[in-house]
């Protein structure tokens, strides 16, 4: 008599896979605001683009994540192992008030939020901010930086600015300049203090006046911690900053479909999108919502080539482990 009541416990519980730097509003406003609207027990798993990536690839024959929230690049690399199923607007009609730029490989995936990315630093040993990516290659910088791996995703904006610093071309040109980017990032070996994989660690670091700069950080992290009182800052230096794709797919063949396709929609909905833009300091992705980030005047945003982005990473990131360990 009691397996009934579990099946029907279990049917309102949904697995989402997400980033670990979006555990603060996951917990605060989107697991109550899902038990509210469509009655679901989110259970979130905080890790790695790649790691939510990998999670559905070994598990594709009977997977136990929903949805998962990552970003653009791996979803590229989803799309290609055939894990994800088309969000349609039938069952998610929040979509169609999407930015058109927001909607990829006809609905695989969807931007839900868009922060933007700069350098972070200790507002006590850099009151001034940091007007140029190059103040990460300074002689007064040494052991006073930590920049990402290059496999999160944010690791990317320090290897795109090293092509461009490196090889003089502007950005459009410079994405493509490799190797370029791997000698200007030799450069910058003396200045480190680490690399990470982790970046909750790596930021209490830059809190702790331990470092001063943090490179390729991004406003959904940087500026709720701002506002929580710690001293740090988010600069937008004036070569450009980039656009950080966050995006949200359904898995193929994952638990709770309807559910599922419920939790999306109130994702890209005028609610959800209004409270995780102001929470997150970013972009929303439904041109309904104005809320969120100020976006910096007078830099360039950029957004690469994904494509090649996913069709190189993972030379890449042997590449860039062999020649930045430490």
């Amino acid at each position: 008599m009691a397996t009934p009541a579990i099946l029907r416990a279990q049917a309102k519980e949904l697995v989402i896979g997400c980033a670990g730097s979006h555990t603060a509003w996951m917990e605060q406003i989107v697991v109550p605001h899902m038990k509210d609207a469509i009655g679901a027990d989110i259970l979130f798993e905080g890790t790695k683009s790649s790691v939510n990536l990998e999670k559905m690839s070994s598990n594709k024959d009977n997977p136990y994540l929903s949805v998962v929230q990552m970003d653009d690049p791996v979803m590229i690399q989803a799309v290609e192992e055939d894990l994800l199923t088309p969000i349609t607007s039938g069952p998610v009609p929040n979509m169609t008030d999407l930015r058109s730029d927001a909607v990829h490989m006809d609905g695989m995936w969807c931007n839900y939020v868009q922060p933007w990315a700069g350098v972070a630093y200790n507002t006590d040993f850099k009151s001034g901010g940091v007007a140029s990516w190059e103040e990460l290659w300074a002689p007064e910088s040494k052991g006073q930086l930590i920049i990402p791996s290059l496999q999160n995703t944010e690791g990317m904006w320090t290897l795109f600015m090293s092509a461009m610093l490196g090889s003089g071309k502007p950005f459009s040109e410079a994405q493509y300049e490799i190797d370029a980017a791997f000698d200007k990032l030799g450069a910058l070996k003396p200045n480190l203090l680490s690399v990470y994989t982790t970046m909750s660690q790596a930021f209490n670091l830059l809190e702790q006046g331990e470092i001063t700069m943090l490179s390729g950080n991004f406003s959904s992290y940087a500026l709720p911690r701002k506002a929580s009182g710690v001293p740090v800052d988010l600069a937008a230096p004036s070569e450009g900053i980039f656009a950080m794709p966050s995006g949200i797919c359904l898995v193929k063949g994952g638990p709770n479909p309807e559910l599922a396709e419920a939790y999306v929609n109130e994702m890209l909905g005028p609610d959800m999108q209004s409270a995780i833009a102001n929470f997150a300091t970013s972009v929303p992705a439904n041109t309904t919502v104005k809320a969120g980030a100020v976006i910096p005047e007078g830099v360039p945003i950029y957004a690469p080539d994904w494509a090649f982005v996913a069709a190189n990473r993972r030379d890449w990131i042997e590449r860039f482990d062999k020649l930045m360990a430490i």
